[in-house]
């Protein structure tokens, strides 16, 4: 799969970065309508990072995994459908 590096905007609470709300590609603004799934890559290994996924539904009505790699704080457009 090939990764897109992408902008977020996230909503911040009980620790920063929590749940994205929108984030933009190619210079094109999505906003998130809904988290449908979250997951974690918690072993820190140099193939797989730690990161956290997102599976979101957006506002064009298309799918997208978000991936917030938590050593480099990037944030990487994984798919969308």
């Amino acid at each position: 799969m090939k990764l897109v590096a992408i902008q977020v905007e996230c909503y911040a609470g009980a620790k920063a970065d929590e749940t994205p709300r929108r984030f933009t590609v190619d210079g094109h603004v999505v906003q998130i309508a809904e988290v449908i799934d979250r997951w974690y890559q918690v072993e820190s290994k140099p193939e797989w990072p730690r990161a956290d996924y997102f599976k979101v539904h957006a506002d064009d009505g298309r799918d997208y995994l978000l991936k917030h790699d938590l050593e480099s704080d990037e944030w990487w457009l994984g798919r969308s459908w």
